[in-house]
């Protein structure tokens, strides 16, 4: 008897559930400042982000602007097989691939141990010093940092000196072939590696304060808890910035790189996206510019998923 009174009164609740349309007026209503709040954000990627992905349909049209979009005739992959035939695409796809691993394998580390070297800090005005100057970089002109790297890395460079000084060639170093990565890459971490160690302060923010006890009590030290404690602690976060690193593995700035390179170092320091630039922007092949960024886009998403794919298998820890 009292499980036919039980199963009646559960089939009754069901029964008089409201409909999921006044459900979602009730939630709009409770929460409506906060759907408020929601809606310039939902219009700025609707307007910057989804609307112009319709655009990606000119690579696969002969695109004129007096035509427009939807009025130019339709070439198939005409221009991708251009891009994959011609004389650019090994150097292009090799130079975006040596540069932005390289990157990956020296400055992808740098702030994370940056930010366990902050975290051993027991001085607040000097963590808050040091914070702010590595923050610095992040924050000044990409312009006036390329004129920074320009003055100091050419002929009568301060640094060009200091090299000579100590034995070694007195060339400007921005200018060659040699050089060129090696000087793109560190600047790179320069620029970025404090602003990058936030996230990871905020992660070791979130470590429990009672593993560090027990593991003093346990008699482990400083180092032992940097091993055992601190970083499985923020080894979540470290695979998810590694996965959505990878995811953009294709994507090297071009504004960078068009304001250092030359003639000179034009063989091993031409990107994708700064051949992008010249051939959509100073070209005007539309088409074919839009062609290379999306396989270029492609490529990315492919080493995302790739990525996510082996941290799931590895580390249990995925983006989906």
């Amino acid at each position: 008897m009292t499980n036919v009174l039980k199963k009646q009164k559960s089939t009754g609740a069901h029964i008089n559930k409201p409909p999921i349309g006044k459900r979602i007026k009730k939630e709009l209503v409770r929460n409506r400042y906060l759907y408020l709040l929601l809606i310039p954000v939902a219009l700025y990627y609707l307007l910057f982000h989804y609307l112009p992905m319709f655009g990606v349909v000119i690579a696969f049209k002969d695109y004129s602007i007096p035509k427009g979009v939807l009025g130019s005739p339709w070439v198939g992959l005409k221009y991708f097989k251009e891009f994959f035939s011609g004389i650019y695409f090994k150097r292009t796809l090799t130079n975006t691939f040596v540069i932005s691993i390289a990157d990956i394998i020296f400055g992808f580390p740098i702030p994370i141990i940056f930010a366990l070297m902050l975290n051993e800090l027991r001085s607040g005005i000097f963590k808050k010093t040091v914070q702010t100057v590595t923050y610095l970089p992040h924050f000044i002109s990409l312009v006036v940092i390329c004129g920074i790297i320009t003055d100091f890395f050419g002929m009568n460079g301060v640094i060009t000196r200091l090299i000579e000084r100590l034995g070694g060639e007195n060339i400007s170093y921005i200018a060659s072939p040699k050089w060129f990565r090696t000087i793109f890459v560190s600047t790179n971490i320069w620029q970025s590696f404090g602003w990058n160690s936030i996230i990871y302060l905020a992660a070791l923010a979130g470590v429990d304060a009672d593993l560090y006890e027990a593991a003093t009590i346990d008699g482990a030290g400083r180092f032992k808890q940097l091993i055992h404690v601190t970083l499985p602690g923020i080894k979540g976060t470290i695979m998810i910035m590694l996965i959505l690193r990878f995811g953009q593995v294709l994507t090297v700035g071009y504004e960078k790189v068009i304001l250092l390179y030359s003639t000179s170092t034009m063989d091993v320091a031409d990107v994708i996206s700064s051949y992008v630039y010249r051939m959509g922007i100073s070209g005007g092949r539309y088409s074919y510019s839009a062609a290379v960024g999306l396989f270029q886009s492609v490529v990315n998403v492919v080493m995302l998923l790739i990525a996510n794919r082996l941290s799931t298998k590895f580390s249990d820890t995925s983006l989906f």
